[in-house]
């Protein structure tokens, strides 16, 4: 992060890097990026502490135990899997760190939470060797690991447990870790996990918080990243009206027992970070396990989408989102009403953050600023646009209005970079004709 990034107004910043504005008309290769990438800070019963962890759409479904201490298909993880219905990669930051690691006589929990106190130690004499010792660690009723050993010091810390040394072994039908306590989510953990994103790249970041303040938080460290470090990325979080196309703010809650009235974050996170930008998500079903509510009236909806606010309603038995939509409402001569699409969106922001991709890493300070130089970096612009109408994420695209030019001094470039993106159909107004 240590490039300039961001929109300018004048020629006149000072680190090098990549400044792009994005008006209305009147990260190293010219090829588009991967989707699919979510960060999101998340309350959790076991996992690691204080640092962002990754975790694939295959590794979830495989070491979902090992992670976040429930298996695949528990109730306890349902938010997750709602966000990797679609996510591919999802950065998480436990917000609730710092809680104390359950333990017993043997051994110690890996991580603090709540989840530590279902494990237990069992201790039985090994059938071949009297000597040594079966030490079983479990979760319930479940072994998660197995060791043969003489004495404690021959223990190897596992996926969930570290072992004490000291410890004289005997036999135990099982002896339960106890003392596992979560750590406290307040505004300094929320600030904590942000600081902690701010070097990753993605596509989405989702905020579950209900906090009115926490909710302001991200929306302007989304404003930030986006505007003034050139970060190109959308906030999904629930009922915070922005009035920016950075943040989708999202109208419905859930109303399932137990869970956060915010959760549908968790699916519209990785619906958006997945979605193509050849794609929308406009009438897009709706598949997670939450009990959405969508009893609005037609003009209730009329008035969401005017106020910004990304509904699901109800088309026969299923869920859909009625408009991929984002939480602009205010338009400008610079920002017109393209810029309420998410559509949109995702095309400038994929530009924006590719091409930034592309000068940071074979232009900046590797490439001379003369006119070779520049005509190079055109030609790459220029590929890049078509790769996009092929996509038909844009159209009437035209390689000679796309202008790389000297700036004010020797190290600057200038370039503009018109292009129409594409919308999915939404609207249908047809006159039949009787003869």
């Amino acid at each position: 992060m240590g490039l300039g990034g961001g929109l300018f107004v004048t020629q006149n910043k000072v680190l090098p890097g990549t400044y792009i504005n994005f008006v209305s008309a009147a990260r190293a290769r010219a090829t588009l990026s991967d989707r699919g990438i979510v960060a999101i800070p998340v309350s959790l019963n076991w996992g690691e502490e204080a640092t962002v962890f990754t975790v694939t759409n295959e590794e979830f479904r495989k070491d979902s135990l090992k992670i976040f201490g429930y298996t695949y298909e528990s109730e306890e993880v349902k938010g997750i899997r709602e966000l990797f219905a679609n996510a591919k990669k999802v950065y998480f930051y436990r917000l609730n760190s710092g809680g104390i690691k359950a333990s017993n006589t043997y051994a110690t929990a890996l991580f603090g939470g709540t989840r530590g106190n279902d494990l237990k130690i069992a201790i039985a004499p090994n059938v071949d060797d009297s000597s040594k010792f079966d030490v079983s660690t479990m979760l319930g009723t479940k072994v998660l690991d197995i060791q043969t050993v003489s004495e404690g010091a021959g223990l190897k810390a596992n996926a969930f447990v570290t072992f004490k040394a000291e410890a004289t072994l005997e036999n135990t039908s099982g002896i339960a870790l106890t003392g596992g306590t979560n750590g406290t989510v307040d505004g300094e953990s929320e600030q904590n996990a942000l600081n902690a994103l701010e070097s990753y790249s993605f596509n989405v970041l989702g905020c579950l918080s209900a906090s009115s303040s926490v909710k302001s938080l991200y929306t302007e460290y989304t404003k930030r990243l986006r505007d003034e470090m050139g970060v190109k990325f959308q906030l999904v979080v629930y009922n915070q009206a922005a009035d920016y196309e950075g943040v989708i703010n999202v109208k419905n809650k859930v109303s399932d027992q137990g869970a956060e009235e915010s959760s549908l974050v968790y699916w519209l996170s990785g619906a958006e970070a997945d979605c193509a930008i050849n794609k929308s998500c406009t009438n897009m079903t709706y598949d997670g396990e939450f009990t959405v509510i969508t009893d609005y009236k037609q003009s209730e909806l009329e008035a969401a989408i005017r106020a910004g606010e990304l509904t699901f309603h109800k088309v026969g038995d299923e869920v859909r989102v009625l408009d991929d939509i984002n939480s602009l409402v205010s338009v400008t001569d610079e920002k017109g009403e393209d810029f309420k699409s998410n559509q949109t969106i995702r095309v400038l922001d994929q530009v924006g953050n590719d091409i930034a991709l592309l000068f940071n890493n074979k232009y900046l300070g590797k490439i001379q600023n003369n006119k070779s130089g520049r005509v190079s970096f055109w030609s790459d612009i220029v590929a890049y646009d078509k790769e996009l109408e092929k996509l038909q994420a844009i159209e009437n695209f035209d390689s000679a209005e796309v202008v790389v030019e000297l700036g004010n001094d020797k190290k600057s470039v200038v370039a503009v970079n018109p292009i129409q993106p594409v919308n999915c159909m939404t609207k249908l107004y047809m006159t039949v004709i009787v003869q």
